[in-house]
């Protein structure tokens, strides 16, 4: 079975190493970008079946890469990850699911991507 590949996006690249290296003991293959625009370049370059991306980034705020990369392909899945409580208005049709950093966001981030993705995970 081919790997889904995961878009993580994320200008802290030890929380996009942890996560990377997370998502890939769940069976899938992760893509790593440290930048929005990065991310958009190899959003567009490769088939990518989900995008995690951290919302407060140095270069592009989150939300305005969710919407260039949900312009080139509205289908994919993006899950932003915030320190807000809940999504932005502005965020509203731009992205799939806010998640909130902390504690339980290894699991819950898991969790969502199993569901947006019809896996269960298991390698």
């Amino acid at each position: 079975m081919t790997s889904l590949t995961i878009l993580c996006i994320d200008d802290e690249s030890d929380l996009l190493e942890v996560r990377r290296i997370f998502l890939e003991k769940a069976g899938y293959r992760v893509v790593g970008a440290a930048t929005g625009k990065e991310g958009i370049r190899l959003f567009s370059a490769e088939r990518i079946d989900l995008v995690v991306l951290d919302y407060w980034m140095a270069d592009m705020n989150g939300l305005d890469a969710a919407e260039e990369l949900k312009r080139i392909n509205p289908k994919v899945p993006i899950i932003i990850l915030s320190g807000y409580c809940s999504i932005l208005d502005e965020g509203v049709g731009r992205v799939d699911r806010w998640l909130v950093k902390g504690q339980s966001e290894p699991e819950n981030l898991l969790s969502t991507i199993r569901k947006f993705l019809g896996r269960d995970g298991s390698a």
